[in-house]
């Protein structure tokens, strides 16, 4: 059993919407978007890698803003610090990964490393943050912060911005700005491509 489809087990055992089914699902979706974007090449690689660009983006603004305030209530903020360098180390590759043409050796050097990474990464917030959330946070909590944590996607940016990944105080600041240079320039660029 693939650790996707694991995630996607444990998701569905927990409250429809709570924050740590919806994070479990969208962790389940980037570890299959690493995998296609690894496996697809040409025109496809390229949709599979904005697709996971995009996923991650959001993903971790979300919980930048909405899961790290409570987890940095553990171990003395330890953990929230921990994943949030980890964010940020993963923002700096992946716009490094955006300059880079999808076929080049460099470019799927870089993308298993950050696979790697982003895999560990996942793995730690499970089994910290979620394992720390689910036992201190009680249900209606939990589903106010899967609603929050859904609502602040939808509005955040799509591409990484290093400077402001890894801090919560950054992403509510630049972050809704970004948002919109983002979302122009996606808009942009799919107009490009549609001619």
């Amino acid at each position: 059993m693939t650790p996707a489809h694991q995630e996607r087990l444990r998701a569905a055992a927990l409250p429809a919407g709570s924050v740590v089914s919806v994070l479990l699902e969208q962790h389940a979706k980037i570890r299959e978007l690493f995998e296609q974007t690894a496996e697809a090449r040409g025109e496809a690689r390229l949709s599979a890698f904005d697709e996971l660009r995009e996923l991650l983006a959001v993903h971790e603004a979300g919980e930048e803003i909405v899961v790290r305030p409570v987890t940095k209530h553990a171990f003395d903020g330890q953990l929230a610090d921990a994943r949030n360098q980890e964010e940020k180390k993963a923002a700096t590759a992946l716009a490094a990964l955006e300059k880079l043409e999808v076929e080049s050796p460099e470019f799927a050097e870089k993308f298993a490393a950050l696979g790697r990474d982003v895999s560990d990464h996942a793995d730690a917030e499970e089994s910290g943050e979620f394992s720390f959330i689910l036992s201190t946070v009680d249900l209606e909590q939990q589903l106010k912060m899967g609603k929050r944590l859904l609502e602040i996607q939808r509005v955040a940016p799509t591409h990484p911005h290093p400077t402001a990944a890894g801090s919560p105080a950054a992403q509510k600041v630049v972050g809704p700005f970004a948002a919109l240079l983002d979302k122009a320039r996606d808009a942009f660029n799919d107009a490009i491509t549609a001619d």
